[in-house]
């Protein structure tokens, strides 16, 4: 008599556990077929509630669209708008327009590099002690003894158009002393240094032909009142002083420099670009020589 043979594992009774794994995955596939729908109603509520001209006009499609060119230009305008703001604040605090300038030569190194970029204020803003009368300006002479520094040296550095000459490219150089019309500044008050060892009668700004102020650049070895010196000018009026310099940024100069290199097609060398090379330079709107 033969016994009851070895049962097959399909025969096991269902206890149940089977029907509830066929509900799980029948719940799950609901499931799935549920989100699929709703990321696909999603997607077309997007479609439908996309920005356009005629439901949202030309201002706020503009500065919703995502299309590329529209984004593009509303990238640069951004820019522009930044660099706008920032030059009316600097023009806000120094009072004189462009209230930058690139330093283009190296006569008043180590104080001043060629490529600084020269933050510059009106004559009559942050005036130091002790100011020739009727300016901003403090000479080196008066800062000497009063402690007025400014770049490493007593004294003011101003900016000024060489002669009076608008359409020259202006100096920037520290004002060291004051003198009156008739004044021998050569014999009375100059460093014999700095005047190559010439006498009033040699130096054709002496005696001087009107008040004003005796320019040198820290580097150099002579007045710029001297003849053949680097720039050759007269006693600085006040009316030719355009600022004084405040701060120096290393480096940003050379934006503006290679610019106006790149830029400048013919013209003598000096002429301003203006505008062109100011909004890269922000704000900077001429070089300004240093003899």
């Amino acid at each position: 008599m033969s016994g009851p043979g070895p049962r097959d594992s399909t025969d096991e009774p269902d206890d149940g556990s089977g029907r509830n794994r066929r509900a799980d995955g029948d719940r799950d596939r609901r499931e799935q077929s549920s989100r699929s729908g709703t990321a696909g109603e999603d997607a077309t509520a997007t479609a439908d509630d996309s920005v356009t001209i005629e439901d949202d006009g030309v201002v706020r499609w503009f500065l919703k669209t995502d299309d590329g060119r529209i984004v593009a230009i509303r990238d640069v305008l951004t820019g522009v708008a930044i660099v706008a703001f920032v030059g009316l604040v600097l023009f806000g605090l120094s009072g004189v327009w462009p209230p930058m300038v690139a330093v283009e030569s190296g006569s008043m190194e180590p104080n001043m590099q060629r490529g600084d970029l020269v933050f510059v204020v009106d004559e009559n803003r942050f005036v130091g002690d002790d100011p020739i009368d009727g300016t901003g300006i403090v000479t080196y002479e008066n800062g000497a003894g009063g402690g007025h520094e400014k770049f490493g040296e007593p004294g003011d550095v101003i900016i000024f158009q060489p002669n009076g000459d608008e359409f020259q490219t202006p100096i920037i150089h520290r004002a060291y002393y004051w003198v009156e019309e008739g004044d021998n500044w050569v014999d009375d008050q100059a460093d014999p240094a700095f005047v190559n060892g010439a006498s009033c009668e040699e130096v054709a700004t002496c005696p001087a032909e009107h008040d004003g102020f005796v320019t040198r650049g820290d580097a150099n070895n002579a007045y710029d009142q001297v003849v053949g010196s680097y720039a050759e000018t007269d006693v600085v009026k006040p009316e030719w002083v355009t600022g004084k310099a405040m701060i120096r940024i290393p480096y940003l100069g050379y934006i503006r420099l290679a610019f106006e290199s790149i830029l400048t097609v013919s013209g003598p060398v000096g002429v301003s670009l203006g505008f062109v090379g100011g909004a890269v330079a922000i704000g900077v709107g001429q070089r300004y020589d240093v003899w």
